[in-house]
């Protein structure tokens, strides 16, 4: 049986300022381009039976440049609508509600933990069914794909928020003694230049 392999999107101009980005359809920047173009590396060697990616340009020139074909666009994968958070950073957003956290309020005007948590769960429903078939990458952003790995393992939809993900890497999920496990998460961390120890950018 094939694994899921998550790709997430390389650098933008707001993952760098880290600013919530969603909907906002925001090109690579060149280092973005450059950390996708590594991702090749990482993917060197599986056979892909699919390949679904986010409709956001990011995600599907990630995409092109990591050297995958993407076989369907898939809207469940969009990232975490943020609603009236769009653009903000943590700290604008804290400094109106201190006690804010993403994993368990959610945003106004936009998606709860338990929404997101449902479309992914659609998203992994699909991918295991095409297994089968070889390796199915999933390609799409630093908050969707934390819930893609916490719910994969049986986490609630929060559970993400102890899952760090970096842009322009690559983690595997799969299978042991028949259980659902990641076999592999932010591959090869911290990369492009962002210095080892520094705080994520949010999406």
């Amino acid at each position: 049986m094939g694994e899921i392999v998550l790709v997430r999107h390389g650098e933008t101009n707001w993952s760098v300022s880290h600013r919530h980005t969603s909907y906002t359809d925001l090109e690579l920047t060149p280092d973005g381009e450059r950390q996708a173009r590594e991702i090749a590396g990482e993917l060197r060697g599986r056979r892909f039976s699919a390949v679904l990616s986010s409709p956001r340009k990011r995600a599907l020139y990630t995409a092109e440049l990591a050297g995958l074909t993407v076989t369907e666009i898939e809207e469940d994968l969009a990232e975490w609508n943020y609603g009236a958070y769009e653009g903000l950073t943590s700290d604008e957003i804290h400094r109106e509600r201190p006690d804010w956290v993403l994993w368990t309020d959610g945003c106004p005007g936009g998606e709860s933990p338990e929404q997101v948590g449902a479309r992914l769960d659609r998203v992994l429903d699909r991918a295991t069914a095409l297994l089968d078939g070889g390796d199915v990458a999933l390609v799409a952003h630093g908050h969707s794909l934390r819930v893609a790995g916490a719910r994969w393992i049986g986490l609630p939809p929060s559970g993400g928020g102890r899952l760090r993900l970096d842009t322009a890497t690559v983690s595997t999920l799969g299978y042991e003694h028949g259980r659902p496990v990641i076999l592999r998460w932010n591959s090869p961390g911290p990369v492009g230049g962002r210095a080892a120890g520094a705080p994520p950018d949010p999406n």
